[in-house]
């Protein structure tokens, strides 16, 4: 398996001045095969300065003779411990076959490789990526690098064509929106925290860390920070559920965004998830969206997927995560919701 570059290409670290050609080169990806494009220069650089990531040592930019960017692979380690590396890369549709997504990729997995000595010994280590399921050059490039199939995907939307029933919440339970996100994004960080710990693939981290991280993502980027899109479903003065949403979709400027839905457990089973669904559409619609999406596991172990469902929403894409392990042992993800 040849990792060399074709004659003339190039490849160097990456940089915040590279925010725009990267940006470029991810919606001209899209564009070509999904017929959309989804990335900002905003929210690539609202990535690129979260804590812990670094441009110039998880980043590597390939670039043709004259110098054009034609791909890309970025390697996340900031988990603590990373015991799941994610790996995520674009080669430009016009240079596929030259050998470039497998000269990435063989530098992902090595820098991937780096992160095993930040785990403790007994864990198991794997990195993953990730594809659009109809869309086949990742496939073959997983496929020959011995990745596995571990998890499917789901981006859900919902066509209104008339406005959305008024939710119906339990007795005791009210919708709010807070003043600004500032003044609760330490909560908030809380209930996402806590209702995520029976999803697949979490991994408890360190608090102060883990409120950095989200801190950064939703109160730095323009897009995530509307308050008035942040609804807290309230029992007195406890949270007892969220749905997160954005300005709009990051692919579809005539779409909504349900960021993430979130109930804690002793909410749970009593209508407050599709309430705070419910109410998310209807302001969307007040506000002349006519489309709602949202992301979810295509196997979620609380159900999410039929509330989704039951809320009228459909699936319009599947995304399929892979999977290679680089060093036995136990497995500290979650796979299963503990009782």
């Amino acid at each position: 398996m040849s990792s060399k570059l074709p004659n003339g290409f190039t490849a160097r670290p990456g940089s915040l001045d590279d925010i725009p050609a990267a940006a470029d080169l991810f919606n001209t990806y899209s564009q070509h095969y999904l017929g959309i494009q989804g990335f900002s220069e905003n929210t690539l650089a609202n990535d690129w300065t979260t804590p812990k990531f670094n441009p110039e040592t998880d980043i590597r930019l390939v670039f043709e003779p004259d110098g054009e960017l034609v791909a890309y692979i970025e390697v996340w380690t900031i988990s603590n411990p990373p015991v799941h590396p994610w790996v995520w890369g674009r080669v430009h549709p016009d240079y596929t076959g030259q050998g470039i997504g497998t000269y990435l990729l063989d530098w992902g997995e090595q820098r991937a490789r780096l992160a095993i000595p930040n785990c403790p010994e007994d864990l198991r280590v794997a990195y993953r990526v990730g594809a659009v399921s109809s869309i086949e050059p990742p496939e073959h490039l997983y496929d020959t690098f011995g990745l596995k199939l571990i998890r499917h995907y789901f981006r859900m939307q919902i066509d209104m064509d008339s406005a959305p029933p008024e939710p119906k919440l339990p007795e005791g339970i009210c919708i709010q929106t807070p003043l600004t996100a500032e003044e609760v994004i330490e909560a908030v960080y809380r209930v996402d925290n806590e209702a995520f710990k029976d999803h697949f693939g979490y991994i408890a981290q360190p608090f102060e860390e883990g409120l950095a991280e989200f801190s950064h993502w939703f109160l730095n980027n323009e897009n995530h920070n509307d308050a008035s899109l942040w609804f807290l479903a309230m029992d007195g003065d406890e949270i007892a559920g969220i749905a997160l949403c954005l300005r709009k979709d990051e692919e579809d400027d005539g779409c909504g965004h349900v960021d993430s839905l979130a109930v804690r457990r002793r909410w749970r089973k009593r209508g407050i998830g599709l309430a705070l669904l419910q109410h998310a559409f209807g302001e969307y619609y007040r506000r002349c969206f006519r489309r709602v999406s949202l992301g979810v596991d295509a196997n979620n172990l609380t159900g999410a997927l039929r509330l989704y469902k039951k809320a009228g929403m459909r699936v319009s894409r599947q995304f399929n995560t892979y999977e290679k392990e680089l060093r036995s042992g136990k497995e500290i993800r979650v796979e299963s919701i503990a009782i």
